[in-house]
C-alpha cells in the first residue's frame, strides 16, 4: 500500500504537469499579446516544478524511497569527539525535521564528560529518506576552538556516519541463532527508574561478521530484542549489497577502496568559517545554517556527480 500510494501520488504530479501545459500552449496558440503577462508567470511556474522533479529523478537507486537507519559514532579525541559527535546529531534530527520526516532514536550511549559516544537513528517519511541520506556516509571532520579546552587551543575531531536502508520488513535473511550472541543490560537513557531497574536493553552480537547492535529505547526486552534483529538485519542486507558493489567494481578495475572510510566534509569554525565537501568541491561559509541542517545542497551536489559518474562509466 505505501508503495502504491507513492507511484499514485508520482503520476499524478506528471498528469497535473501535463495538463498545465497543455493549457498553457492552448493559450499562445490564441496570440493574445495581453495574455503574455501570465504566461510568462505560468512559464515560471511550470520550469521550477521541472526543476523539481528532474531532482527527484536523480533518486533512481532501488532503495532510494526507503526509510533509512542512521549511526554516529564519535572518532578518537574524546570530549571533543563526543561533543562534535551529539553536534551531527542535532544536524540531522533538524534537516528531517525541515522534510517532515519522523527520528526515532534507537539506541544512544551517552559521552563521559559531554556529547555521545555513538548513536543510531531511524529516520522515517515519505520524501526519499535513504535516498538523500546516503550522500552523508563517511567521517566527518570538525576543525574549532574547543570549548573544553582550558588553553582555547584549535582541535580536530572526526565522527564517522553510517547509512543503511531499512528494508528488514521487505527482505529474506535467515539468521542462525546459533550465530548470535546476546546480551541484556540497563538502559543508560531516560526513562525513570523501570529502566534503571530492570535489564531491558539488548545487545546483539553476530559471530560471523562481527556486526554490533543494540537497542534500548522500548519499555522491554521483548520490543528491544526484536527491534534489534531488524536492524541487523538490515545491516547484513547492507553488507551483503556493498559486497556485491564492490566486486563489480573490481571488475571494472575501479580502486573498490576510495569511497570508503574517507573524509567526506570539513566543517571549520576557526581560523575561518567553511564547510566544504571533498568529494563534490560544494563549499559554503554559512555554517550556522549547515549545522541547523541545511544540507540539500550538499545532497543534491553528491547525488548529481554521482550520477554523472555512473553515466560515464555505463553503470
Amino acid at each position: 500500500m505505501r508503495e502504491l500510494t507513492r507511484l499514485r501520488r508520482q503520476t499524478t504530479i506528471w498528469e497535473k504537469l501535463d495538463a498545465r501545459l497543455k493549457d498553457a500552449v492552448e493559450l499562445v496558440q490564441m496570440g493574445d499579446e495581453d495574455l503574455r503577462p501570465d504566461l510568462e508567470a505560468e512559464v515560471d511556474a511550470i520550469a521550477a516544478i521541472v526543476d523539481r522533479l528532474e531532482f527527484q529523478a536523480l533518486f533512481s537507486g532501488q532503495y532510494d524511497d526507503e526509510d533509512a537507519l542512521l549511526a554516529i559514532h564519535a572518532g578518537a579525541g574524546g570530549t571533543e569527539a563526543q561533543d562534535w559527535a551529539q553536534m551531527l546529531q542535532r544536524m540531522f534530527i533538524r534537516w528531517a525535521e525541515s522534510h517532515n520526516l519522523t527520528v526515532e532514536v534507537l539506541d544512544e550511549s551517552p559521552g563521559d564528560e559531554a556529547g555521545i559516544k555513538s548513536t543510531l537513528m531511524a529516520i522515517r517519511g515519505d520524501d526519499y529518506p535513504y535516498g538523500r541520506l546516503k550522500s552523508e556516509r563517511g567521517v566527518h571532520r570538525l576543525v574549532r576552538i574547543s570549548p573544553y579546552d582550558a588553553s582555547s587551543r584549535r582541535h580536530t575531531s572526526f565522527a564517522k556516519v553510517e547509512v543503511w536502508p531499512d528494508v528488514a520488513e521487505d527482505i529474506e535473511i535467515d539468521i542462525d541463532e546459533s550465530d548470535l550472541r546476546i546480551d541484556r543490560f540497563r538502559a543508560s537513557g531516560a526513562g525513570g527508574q523501570h529502566v534503571q531497574k530492570n535489564e531491558t536493553a539488548i545487545r546483539i552480537t553476530h559471530l560471523p561478521t562481527g556486526i554490533v547492535v543494540s537497542c534500548q529505547n522500548q519499555r522491554s526486552l521483548v520490543q528491544n530484542r526484536e527491534t534489534a534483529l531488524k536492524i541487523l538485519k538490515a545491516q547484513l542486507f547492507d553488507l551483503e549489497r556493498r559486497k556485491q558493489e564492490a566486486e563489480i567494481s573490481r571488475l571494472k578495475g575501479e580502486d573498490v577502496d576510495a569511497g570508503w572510510g574517507n573524509q567526506i566534509r570539513s566543517y571549520v569554525l576557526q581560523p575561518y568559517r567553511m564547510v566544504k565537501d571533498h568529494r563534490t568541491e560544494k563549499e559554503t561559509g554559512n555554517v550556522n545554517a549547515v549545522l541547523d541542517g541545511d544540507l540539500d545542497g550538499f545532497m543534491e551536489a553528491y547525488l548529481r556527480e554521482r550520477l554523472g559518474t555512473q553515466q560515464e562509466t555505463g553503470a
